[in-house]
């Protein structure tokens, strides 16, 4: 009995001694360490880009112009002044009224781009406004006096010259009524000078009815030496005071 305990006592013996043989072994075996994944940081954000060109950059004011743009990378685009949000690429047509510097702007989380186009723009000159004379601007400028010798009534050359350009004027102006007045120089007599003066205003009115004025549409009257042109006692003071001088009936 004894013989046949031994062998199996030295059997459970052998089973222990390797069981504890692993057990060391596996408490002195260092732990794998797990492997930590690679770090992949996300993309850098990419800075847009932006290009701006119009078909004419000289136009007329009243004219029109096209705008053409390209971006790329870009999250917003808008075009100033006046055209605002745009998409990413495309054309316009723009009517600046006078010359403006148009800007593109796109941009992103990667920052802005910028592109410019200037348009100018020609504005005519202001036209002069003109200015139609009136008709006592035109009378002064057209209607002349006839002016006589001393002591004489009788309608000289350069008076029938001034006469006609009178009568230019008054065919122009029919519904202008005009009285005609005899002025004389202060030599001789109030009386003589003032039938002097008729005389002389008269020989002008009967002067313009041969050019074609009708006689209703002037009248004559004599002032004598009494209202004078000219106050100083010359001869050429004098020759300005002997006159047939028009004046508008209003």
């Amino acid at each position: 009995m004894t013989q046949s305990y031994r062998p199996l006592l030295c059997r459970s013996l052998l089973i222990s001694v390797s069981a504890l043989a692993v057990f060391v072994a596996g408490c002195n075996k260092k732990p794998v360490a797990a492997k930590t994944p690679a770090y992949t940081p996300p993309p850098a954000a990419v800075k847009p880009t932006a290009t701006l060109s119009a078909d004419r950059t000289s136009i007329n004011q009243g004219e029109s112009a096209k705008l053409t743009w390209s971006t790329t990378d870009a999250t917003n685009v808008s075009i100033a002044p006046e055209v605002g949000a745009v998409t990413p690429q495309g054309s316009t047509t723009v009517s600046p009224t006078q010359s403006t510097t148009y800007t593109l702007t796109a941009s992103s989380a990667g920052g802005n781009a910028d592109a410019t186009v200037r348009i100018s723009v020609s504005v005519p000159a202001p036209v002069a406004e003109t200015k139609t004379p009136g008709f006592d601007e035109l009378w002064a400028k057209e209607v002349r006096d006839a002016f006589f010798d001393y002591d004489s009534a009788e309608i000289r050359p350069d008076a029938r010259q001034a006469l006609q350009k009178t009568a230019d004027f008054f065919k122009n102006y029919p519904q202008a009524r005009v009285t005609i007045e005899g002025h004389c120089d202060e030599r001789g007599s109030t009386e003589y000078n003032l039938a002097l003066g008729d005389r002389r205003a008269n020989a002008v009115k009967q002067y313009l009815v041969s050019l074609g004025i009708p006689a209703n549409r002037l009248t004559s009257t004599s002032w004598g030496k009494e209202k004078p042109f000219c106050m100083q006692s010359n001869e050429s003071c004098w020759q300005q005071n002997r006159r047939g001088h028009f004046v508008p009936n209003k």
